[in-house]
């Protein structure tokens, strides 16, 4: 394994977040989103999010898309709070999607560390509508250092 950075700045920047809006994310999509901080521990984070008019398909349902843009994007930030000292990209994500999310909704999506190997790690994320604790859709991801290819 790498050595993670010294009591991770990294994971104390998603910390510092908790409750509030992330709006100044070197990821532009994460901007776009607009997910709200609710819990971030090393490979753990967890954000809501309210369904908007734009992230919506023609049927005024949470796009597949943006569901999965939201999985991966949230997975990114988790292996971000690793601390780790090489970059991971993504190799591929695995979604199935369970129950519409509409306009107004407002969603959670948490994710954890299935498996960390020393050039795979494996990350699983998990979509709720709030309201009703009911799962939307659940991905999972392999990332892969980019040192190691």
């Amino acid at each position: 394994m790498e050595p993670q950075k010294s009591i991770n700045e990294r994971l104390k920047v998603f910390q510092s977040l908790i409750g509030k809006e992330v709006t100044t994310s070197p990821s532009n999509f994460m901007n776009w989103l607009k997910p709200t901080v609710i819990a971030a521990e090393i490979g753990s984070l967890h954000c809501s999010y309210t369904v908007r008019k734009e992230m919506t398909n023609p049927f005024g349902v949470l796009h597949g898309g943006v569901t999965a843009g939201i999985i991966d994007d949230l997975i990114g930030a988790t292996i971000f709070t690793l601390g780790l000292n090489h970059h991971y990209i993504t190799v591929n994500n695995n979604i199935d999607y369970f129950a519409p999310a509409k306009e107004g909704d407002l969603i959670t999506a948490k994710t954890c560390i299935v498996k960390q190997g020393k050039t795979i790690i494996n990350v699983q994320c998990e979509v709720y509508l709030k309201a009703k604790n009911r799962v939307v859709a659940k991905g999972t991801s392999n990332m892969v250092n980019v040192g190691a290819i």
